[in-house]
């Protein structure tokens, strides 16, 4: 297995290097770059026009004036060797900064709703498939197809709404406004702990709603092979007949998801951390890709490959540790 996960290491490194050169010449494809946009804004706003000199100091100072290629090998050259991810030119700040100081709230909501989606949809699946075409298992499909329609910052914005029109709460943000600014304590992650459920279900809606569906379908193939007839036969007491097996065999690809729901989820908040005024990666994500803030956004990009990558890793080492028909070789 060390033998296993090692390789699997080395071969994600150049696959890093791979994904973070196509984000990074994927971000400056649009027409235009950071000073033009940014030159363009203050025109708009102050009706001042910028000579063409201005505009190439502005380039050679941000080094947008060097060929995309050289630009790149700077970058990534400064992330490996110094763990520098470049400067934010609409904050004026250090990249790694910006996305540090949102990245763990972040990771938070994402796990929650990891956890959440399949600690709903584990037992409801199983449900599903044991009582296929019951009242129960009808319900649970319409909720499910529910959920897989209808899009995160919709029920956001319904939620918002009905708490805002019932009962006079706003349910936005993650902390209250004493423990908004305040340095992290106890009673700071206790007000967290108050808030984060509402982006937790909202999150994971989409994501619960799917695994509902991939676990019945699965556990469904498993109940009609012959050997669970063979160990009902045998007398095993129906439960634990269910969990030790077509469960055990049917968790095989509800686990493979993990590569690409945990990335999927961080990706997928970014609509409802703005409809919630949540401080997390979305926002300042949408915002980079909009100015072409290239070294925040492509940040942001490598750090979900690596999510990615990590992800599949895990669920693989999973997958054989579930299975002993799998072998990491």
């Amino acid at each position: 297995m060390a033998k296993y996960v090692f390789r699997r290491i080395l071969y994600m490194i150049p696959m890093m290097f791979i994904i973070s050169l196509l984000a990074f010449i994927v971000i400056q494809l649009p027409p235009g770059d950071y000073v033009s946009k940014m030159i363009e804004e203050m025109r708009n706003l102050q009706g001042t026009n910028w000579t063409p000199q201005f505009e190439e100091a502005m380039r050679e100072r941000y080094g947008l004036n060097e060929p995309v290629l050289v630009q790149y090998g700077k970058w990534i050259g400064n992330i490996v060797l110094h763990g520098d991810f470049g400067y934010s030119f609409q904050n004026n700040a250090p990249s790694q900064q910006i996305i540090w100081d949102r990245l763990g709230l972040t990771v938070a909501i994402a796990l929650a709703s990891f956890l959440f989606s399949w600690v709903v949809a584990l037992p409801i699946g199983i449900y599903s498939a044991v009582r296929q075409y019951s009242i129960g298992d009808y319900i649970f499909s319409v909720l499910g197809f529910i959920g897989m329609a209808i899009p995160g910052f919709l029920i956001a914005l319904v939620v918002m709404y009905v708490a805002f029109a019932r009962w006079n709460v706003s349910i936005s943000g993650l902390f209250s406004a004493e423990y908004a600014n305040a340095p992290w304590s106890l009673g700071k992650f206790v007000d967290l702990l108050k808030h984060i459920w509402l982006p937790m279900i909202i999150v994971g809606t989409g994501g619960t709603a799917g695994l509902i569906r991939i676990m019945r379908a699965n556990l469904l193939d498993e109940l009609d092979k012959p050997y669970v007839d063979t160990a009902r036969a045998k007398g095993m007491p129906e439960w634990r007949l269910l969990l030790k097996y077509p469960v055990r065999h049917a968790l095989n690809p509800f686990i493979s998801t993990l590569g690409w729901t945990l990335p999927a989820l961080v990706a997928g908040e970014a609509i409802v951390s703005i409809v919630l005024n949540l401080p997390t990666t979305g926002p300042v994500y949408l915002m980079a890709l909009r100015v072409q803030d290239m070294h925040v956004a492509a940040g942001f990009l490598l750090l979900l490959s690596f999510l990615t990558l990590s992800g599949t890793l895990l669920s693989d080492i999973l997958l054989a540790w579930l299975d002993p028909r799998i072998r990491y070789e």
